[in-house]
């Protein structure tokens, strides 16, 4: 006879998953939530009205990578910079990136964002004179 615990000993290995895309989620539905769910990545599904944006933030010590489902969508850059967003398109951020994404067509933009955080991630400075 194998002796056993009598209570399971929780696995403190991520393990492999699939999670589906509900269409009906509303404005957000969480994919991936981090430890112990995954190693450090991080997963949502976002649903932006026309004209809608998520708001300025930055991924801090995170790279972000964005695949657009529908819509079209701006993913803007504090720097000024712009990225087009269109379905079936992949946009990504490295870390310390400021930016927000806004719907700019008529339907709805649905995007599944990604995130990682990077060891060691480079701290940038902004020297100004």
């Amino acid at each position: 006879m194998i002796d056993r615990p009598a209570t399971p000993v929780s696995d403190p290995h991520p393990r492999p998953k699939s999670v589906a895309l509900d269409p009906a989620a509303g404005s957000y539905q969480r994919l991936l939530g981090g430890p112990p769910e995954t190693v450090t990545m991080r997963s949502g599904l976002v649903t932006l009205a026309p004209g809608r944006a998520v708001g300025l933030h930055s991924t801090g010590d995170r790279e972000e990578a964005l695949v657009v489902l529908e819509g079209e969508g701006r993913l803007t850059l504090a720097d000024g910079g712009a990225l087009d967003l269109l379905p079936g398109c992949l946009a990504y951020c490295p870390p310390e990136s400021e930016h927000d994404v806004l719907n700019v067509g008529p339907v709805p933009l649905r995007y599944v964002y990604i995130t990682a955080k990077v060891p060691n991630a480079p701290v940038v400075y902004e020297v100004t004179t």
